[in-house]
């Protein structure tokens, strides 16, 4: 017999809260599996079984990520200070939405965690999860809304790519970033070619906006936003621009590894006006647009991860 999804939430949700209150947040998959077992018993077949760890192993692996998003969310609430359930729902629903976005559309998993906080939390909590879950949405850029927009509009769609770039440098690890006339920093990144293979694009952009060659060693996420067309050649060709033309970019994002040197600006590039490397410790102040938050954070656990001395 089967379980439906959202049942097997709430049984994710409760394993999530058991280990919770005994600050036991790592067993071993093995145990994982045992306890989901358990849980579960005859109700769940082995694919709920299987959604339910695929979802609780994520959690367990990317709790630093998680919880730290979550803290940038809700600066007025500490995470200590949210009660137990509350916190878990936030990280269940932030899970499903930052790292199975493929499989869960980011508004069913914002919407199943309000769910959870109706039926396993207080009165108000649905609008607390609700709250934080939202706002993190927007600072990703609200990923996959055009999907249905689009459907009823005609606009061009650009695709481009760029990465986060790292360094280590004097046992610190620096990010590259650049500046625009908006006086924001933000990611390399640029047009891709007709044809052209993202990963191939992303290198030729990173190696044009900053002058350095870089390796890449993972994929980070893709970001699609509606803005206003530069140019001409941001459109198809043949076609003719009005003043307020509107086009769809879709970026693809990737982490790649340079060598800690000077960075160069691209000379012909006028959207731009600095290229620089800063330490982790110098990231929170800077002035970042919110969509390469997550993005960032998500390449900086990456970093963390892969990084062997």
């Amino acid at each position: 017999m089967s379980i439906n999804r959202h049942l097997a939430r709430g049984i994710a949700l409760q394993i999530l809260f058991e280990l919770d209150a005994n600050e036991n947040l790592n067993l071993d998959r093995e145990s994982l599996k045992n306890k989901i077992a358990k849980e579960t018993g005859e109700f769940a077949s082995a694919s709920d079984d299987g959604f339910i760890l695929n979802l609780l192993t994520t959690i367990q692996e990317r709790i630093a990520t998680l919880d730290d998003i979550i803290s940038r969310a809700a600066p007025e609430w500490p995470l200590e200070k949210i009660n137990v359930m509350d916190r878990n729902i936030l990280r269940l629903g932030l899970a499903e939405l930052l790292f199975h976005s493929e499989e869960v559309p980011p508004k069913v998993a914002i919407d199943e965690a309000i769910e959870l906080a109706k039926n396993y939390s207080s009165a108000t909590s649905h609008k607390f999860v609700n709250g934080v879950l939202g706002t993190i949405y927007k600072e990703m850029g609200e990923p996959r809304k055009e999907e249905l927009s689009q459907k009823k509009t005609n606009l061009e769609t650009l695709n481009l790519a760029g990465g986060l770039v790292y360094s280590f440098f004097e046992e610190k690890i620096f990010l590259a970033f650049v500046k625009d006339i908006f006086k924001h920093w933000t990611l390399p990144k640029g047009k891709l070619l007709e044809g052209e293979d993202v990963r191939v694009g992303a290198l030729r952009k990173i190696k044009e906006e900053i002058g350095i060659n870089v390796v890449i060693k993972d994929k980070l996420q893709e970001n699609t936003y509606i803005a206003n067309a530069k140019n001409k050649e941001e459109l198809n060709e043949g076609k003719e621009m009005l003043p307020s033309e509107k086009i769809k970019k879709h970026v693809h994002y990737f982490l790649a590894e340079g060598k800690h040197e000077p960075l160069k600006l691209e000379e012909e590039n006028t959207g731009l006006v600095e290229a620089k490397w800063f330490s982790l410790d110098q990231i929170e102040s800077l002035k970042l647009y919110d969509d390469i938050k997550p993005i960032i954070a998500l390449g900086i656990e990456k970093i963390g991860t892969n990084y062997d001395k």
